[in-house]
């Protein structure tokens, strides 16, 4: 099984409106709630492909009940992973562990008219030392049947700035293979515990390393511990520096709709071609293709999937290996 990590779950509310406007009235004309949380977007999409995954993080509250309440059902139907073929849905199993506090609400309102979307990410609840050391339990606990390990998101008040470094350490005493996708310090701390794959955005990755030039940058980022560093560029598609060699992945033209999951959706491809043993142009072609599919999507944790299938034989994937 693939083991995801989200320390800032969230239930995921998108609402549609026709123009969004400041200081205005809206009539909302769809609503979709959502299981979220970036390692939770993850894992639904990986579940989707075909793998066992299992969720870990903290849960609380009403909304933590609706959040565990709604990742029960598996997925409604199998994806091709590759052209030619459908998967057996994967099952995703909930490790989440109990808090006192409330798991935080993310609103995210489209704009209909430019297809442009609004974030609103509350700060999630306050985890206690107690709760942080359940969790640490249960982490631990998981580790020796996990093929690999994702550690995404955000880091709720109470835990420690320094936690993606413990977990990465933790992960690679355990001999499994992890990613690490966060953001500000706690990524600059994960960076330094050699993860195996970090994988930043461009904002992110220009706060790391104080370059704004992309190859630059991820290569910078790599030499600040991170065994391979994949940077996501939005319509640019993927940019990845790995001891194999660098490459770029980009679908065939723009693909307009809702970014929100996208990121993640690239996460679960590089997972999922990892676990698959594929060769590092197949993994940014799985991951891109997914990132764009995702974007037709109407809701984060989704993604389309006949874009997918036919966005797949379609990225462009440049680059070279490394000399042997």
């Amino acid at each position: 099984m693939i083991l995801t990590v989200t320390l800032n779950t969230a239930l995921d509310i998108t609402y549609r409106v026709r123009s969004l406007r400041p200081h205005a009235t809206h009539r909302v004309s769809e609503v979709a709630e959502r299981p979220g949380g970036k390692g939770v977007n993850v894992a639904r999409v990986l579940a989707a492909l075909g793998h066992d995954v299992t969720v870990t993080g903290f849960a609380g509250g009403h909304t933590g009940a609706v959040l565990r309440a709604m990742l029960a059902p598996a997925p409604a139907a199998p994806v091709a992973r590759e052209r030619g073929g459908a998967d057996t849905p994967g099952a995703l199993v909930d490790a989440l562990v109990p808090v006192s506090g409330a798991t935080r609400r993310t609103v995210a309102v489209v704009d209909e008219r430019t297809g442009d979307t609004t974030q609103l990410n509350e700060p999630g609840p306050q985890i206690s030392p107690a709760e942080w050391a359940a969790f640490l339990g249960r982490y631990q606990e998981l580790l020796p049947g996990a093929e690999a390990v994702a550690l995404c998101g955000s880091l709720p008040p109470g835990v420690p700035v320094g936690a993606y470094a413990g977990l990465v350490r933790a992960a690679r005493s355990a001999g499994v293979p992890v990613l690490l996708d966060t953001s500000g310090e706690a990524l600059r701390r994960g960076v330094a515990a050699r993860p195996d794959i970090i994988k930043p955005n461009a904002g992110e990755l220009a706060e790391l390393t104080g370059s704004h030039e992309p190859l630059r940058a991820t290569q910078d980022a790599r030499r600040r511990g991170a065994h391979a560093v994949v940077a996501s560029l939005g319509a640019d598609g993927l940019l990845a520096v790995t001891p194999e060699g660098h490459w770029r992945a980009a679908p065939p033209a723009p693909v307009h709709g809702n970014p929100t999951g996208a990121g993640d959706s690239a996460v679960a491809g590089l997972l999922s071609g990892l676990v698959d043993h594929l060769p590092w142009p197949d993994r940014l072609a799985r991951a891109a293709a997914l990132s764009a599919a995702t974007v037709r999507a109407p809701a984060a944790g989704e993604f389309d999937g006949p874009a997918y299938t036919e966005l797949l034989g379609r990225v462009r994937v440049t680059g070279a290996a490394s000399a042997a």
